[in-house]
């Protein structure tokens, strides 16, 4: 039986993309990724990720990670809600894993709701358990979970060094992201491709930067 984990990295910062990310293995190899110390990925450094994520893709049937632009994030808040962009990107995944059981972190505050979801999105037979901290559960989901942030990481690394400023993490709460934003905005006048235009962190400083003129 093929057992698939799913989880996200960057649902809630302001800038770059957001990571989905799914893990696919033999149900009897499954311990071996127990062995490994699998974790949630933010509680575990970043050199330990790298170490994890490199095995995770040795020991995998198969891996794919869905990534979603800041602009197609933006586009698609237009015609449905995050809960359901995470339904449908959850789903992509799923489609590529082809997996006869999935476990998801749920998101959604219903839990057993955001499962039903995604299984009717995705279609074909398949058995869902979706849990909130679900990679904090199951070693599966945390694979997923690392791959993620991992992934997501090194996409913002590389917009820093091809804008040549500091991003930090991305999140509106980090003094080097909103730093970034305000020096972009008062430069020029607008906001940057890599910014989600949606967030009210991005309206409030565009609103900032307007009625200081």
């Amino acid at each position: 039986m093929l057992i698939a984990g799913v989880d996200e990295a960057g649902k809630g910062p302001v800038l770059g993309p957001m990571m989905v990310a799914g893990v696919v293995m033999e149900e009897d190899r499954l311990p071996e990724l127990a062995k490994l110390g699998m974790k949630d990925s933010k509680m575990l450094s970043p050199v330990r990720r790298n170490y994890l994520s490199a095995k995770i893709k040795e020991i995998a049937v198969d891996f794919h990670i869905l990534e979603v632009s800041a602009f197609q994030i933006d586009e698609m808040r237009k015609i449905m809600t995050m809960n359901q962009l995470m339904v449908v990107s959850h789903s992509k995944v799923l489609e590529h894993l082809m997996p006869d059981k999935a476990y998801l972190d749920a998101a959604d505050v219903k839990e057993e709701r955001f499962g039903e979801n995604v299984k009717q999105r995705y279609g074909a037979p398949i058995e869902i358990i979706s849990k909130h901290k679900a990679d904090a559960i199951y070693p599966i989901v945390s694979a997923a979970s690392i791959l993620a942030k991992v992934q997501r990481d090194r996409t913002i690394r590389d917009m820093e060094r091809e804008i040549g400023v500091p991003l930090g993490s991305g999140y509106p709460s980090d003094p080097k992201t909103k730093k970034f934003l305000e020096m972009w905005i008062n430069e020029h006048e607008s906001l940057p491709e890599i910014a989600r235009h949606s967030w009210k962190t991005s309206e409030q400083l565009l609103e900032k930067m307007w009625s200081s003129k």
